[in-house]
Formats: C-alpha cells, structure tokens, sequence
C-alpha cells in the first residue's frame, strides 16, 4: 500500500470517525453566506469537534504564512479533540467560554474576516451520561460545558429557593408551568440524577406529549448552569468590533430565546440608513435546515442561521 493511500485512508476514517461524533448543522448555509475566501482569518468560537472549522479552514487555504485561525471552546474533552485534529496546522485553540475568549482577543487587538458561533450542545454533551445534559440517558445533575467551574445543575435543582428557579424556569425554558414544577422540585429535594428530576417533571404533565415534559425545564437549568443568555448579550458587539470591514459574522441558534437576542441586536446596528449602520444583513430572514438535512441530522430541525457583514468601523456620531 502506498504511503499517499495510507494518508487518504486514515484521513477517511478521522472524517468519519469526526461525523460520529458530532454532525455540524447547517454546515453547507455555513461555507455559503460566510463565504471563505483563500488567506482570510478565522475565528470559532465554539469550535466544539472542528465540524464547521475543517471545511471552512480547507476554503481559506490556511498556512502559517497567511491565514490566522483561532479556535475557541470552553469544554475540555473538545480542547484535546481540536489538538489532536488539527495538530499539523499552525492553528491556535484556545480552552475558555466563548465571551471571555473574545473579549482577551479584542484586547490583544486581533481582528478576524471571519466569525462564527454555533451556540448548540454538541452530541457528545447530550450522549455522554456523566456529563447531565439529557434526561435520556441516567447521569449526575452536572451540564456545565466547562467542568472546571463550580456551579452545577444539582446546585440550581436542590439549592436555589423556589421562587428563583420558578424564575429560571420560565425565562430560559419559557415553560408555562414553571411555578408547579419548581414546586414539585423542591418538595421532592434532594434530586439526585436526571432520570430522577425528568420523573418528578413529568407528574406534573400527566398524559401523552409528543415532546417530553422535562425538555423545557433541562434547557432552562442549562442556560443557568452555563450563563449562556447572558454571555450572548456581552459577546455580540465584542465580535462586532473584533471584525475587519467586509468581515462577516454567522451566528446558529437553537431556540427563541437565543434567536431573538441576535435579531435584535443585527436589527438595532444594521436596518439604519447607510451612514448609520456598521453592519447589514446578508441573511434577511433565518436560514433554516433544507428536507435533506433533515433527514440525515434530525437534530437541526431547531437551527436558524443569522449572518451579517462590517461595512464600517463606526456608526456616524460616535
């Protein structure tokens, strides 16, 4: 066997062996509306296990004499994925939460042609039972992306008083019996798994659901866990200011309260007249999954795309 078929072969199964480990959404919308041009820089926020950073990378031609490439992710299973992926490239990565990350880069005075983040839980988080996140599997209340941090899913199940996590609940999983599931959490405190937790949510749903009583409620806890409403909000102008003019930036969100934070802001500093914005629209609406994807990925039924362009530095007056 020739040494070229050997890389061909072992290249095929990484490729492989990456799509079983997570399936990147929207990834053809993705090379299509941020389009990568070759010597461009790159910045990932959640580059999660290189699924949109390969291909990308592979369209701006990345050497060490050109493109730079910043890969960020705050969970430490995806870090040495990353190393070991991209260990011939002249790549850096990066193990911090996606606001903290780009805040040192804009402080360092980088700046990028390319932004994305891809604001899911990858599927090694949902499968994986020790980490917490899906009640499908059995596992401790953990869902921190970042297992270093202290907080933890039984920190808000079985410490935070009733009021606050009726409050969590409703916010971040807009779920319109917050305040009887709070309440059956605590009176049935300690929790002491998933299975557990998703049990005492679902007798407060009796009957037949398409979708499972509990999905609204980890979601919610989630979001606490991992401050991740919040960091959205502090990350969007950082990105902003960290891109060069002409420089585009994608955001894919899973749900309405993710999507509505970045509409929001694409809206307030890009549907000005030209000499106000600093940004404008390449995507007038959401990019959503075509039927193909759909069946092939089913878990992206829920991805929206957003992504706008730098037209300038500044908006007039500032």
């Amino acid at each position: 066997m020739t040494l070229q078929k050997q890389k061909s072969m072992k290249n095929t199964h990484h490729k492989n062996q990456n799509k079983n480990i997570h399936d990147p959404v929207l990834l053809e919308a993705v090379l299509k509306y941020l389009a990568p041009q070759p010597n461009e820089s790159y910045l990932d926020v959640t580059a999660g296990y290189g699924g949109h950073a390969s291909p990308i990378m592979e369209s701006i031609k990345k050497s060490s004499q050109s493109s730079q490439v910043t890969l960020v992710d705050r969970d430490s299973n995806a870090i040495t994925y990353l190393k070991e992926r991209f260990a011939d490239l002249d790549v850096e990565i990066v193990q911090n939460d996606f606001f903290s990350a780009s805040k040192h880069l804009l402080d360092d005075g980088r700046r990028f042609d390319i932004i994305l983040a891809d604001l899911g839980v990858s599927l090694p988080h949902l499968k994986e039972a020790s980490r917490g996140f899906s009640f499908k599997f059995n596992g401790p209340l953990d869902m921190r992306m970042d297992q270093a941090q202290d907080l933890m899913a039984s920190d808000v199940v079985n410490r935070y008083k009733e009021d606050k996590l009726a409050q969590i609940i409703k916010d971040n999983g807009e779920e319109p019996k917050a305040r009887r599931i709070a309440r059956q959490i605590v009176i049935n405190r300690p929790i002491q798994d998933t299975e557990q937790l998703a049990n005492i949510i679902k007798r407060t749903s009796p009957g037949y659901s398409k979708v499972h009583p509990a999905t609204k409620t980890f979601q919610a806890i989630r979001i606490a866990v991992n401050n991740e409403l919040e960091q959205l909000k502090q990350a969007l102008p950082i990105w902003v200011d960290l891109l060069n003019p002409g420089g585009r930036l994608g955001i894919i969100s899973f749900h309405s309260l993710e999507d509505r934070i970045v509409k929001q802001y694409f809206k307030e500093h890009a549907e000005k007249n030209r000499y106000d914005s600093i940004l404008e629209l390449i995507t007038k609406r959401p990019v959503t999954p075509d039927r193909d994807e759909l069946v092939t990925n089913p878990r992206s039924r829920s991805s929206k795309l957003r992504v706008v362009v730098k037209i300038k530095t500044q908006e007039r007056g500032s």
